[in-house]
């Protein structure tokens, strides 16, 4: 009898539980793609950047500064279009959390209504019959002795 208590009060934490579980499971891989993401975008911008550095550390003459200046329009036209990869990016992984949150959301709603519905169906059995429209008042007078 006791273990069984004890296996229904464990069941009903884990239920309890598992959604949050689930969030927190859903917001720690999105964190982690989005970080790593970031990183490696990080990573492409100072190499670019060193590289840039290097190159203009590297001008000795006019020649050389005419070729690095041809090379910065060129490196700033492929940033230009790498920074807006990023951001597509960027915004299809939000995109994909949101509808992921949604889902979970959605579930742990249904969830909680079931459950509701449950513990709302095993209560009225224990209930003691008795309706919830007031007693109608009957008069001793009206009754024959």
């Amino acid at each position: 009898m006791q273990d069984k208590m004890i296996d229904n009060f464990n069941q009903q934490t884990r239920r309890f539980f598992e959604p949050m579980r689930k969030l927190n499971s859903l917001m720690l891989g999105n964190m982690e793609k989005m970080t790593e993401y970031q990183l490696e975008a990080m990573k492409r911008y100072s190499q670019l950047g060193t590289e840039r550095m290097r190159s203009a550390s590297e001008i000795s003459d006019a020649e050389d500064l005419q070729q690095f200046g041809a090379q910065q329009a060129e490196m700033m036209n492929e940033l230009s279009k790498q920074m807006m990869e990023d951001a597509q990016a960027l915004s299809e992984m939000s995109q994909e959390f949101r509808s992921e949150l949604e889902k979970l959301l959605g579930e742990a709603g249904q969830q909680l209504a079931d459950q509701a519905s449950e513990s709302g169906a095993s209560a009225k059995p224990a209930s003691s019959g008795k309706s919830d429209t007031p007693a109608k008042a009957t008069s001793q007078s009206s009754r024959k002795s």
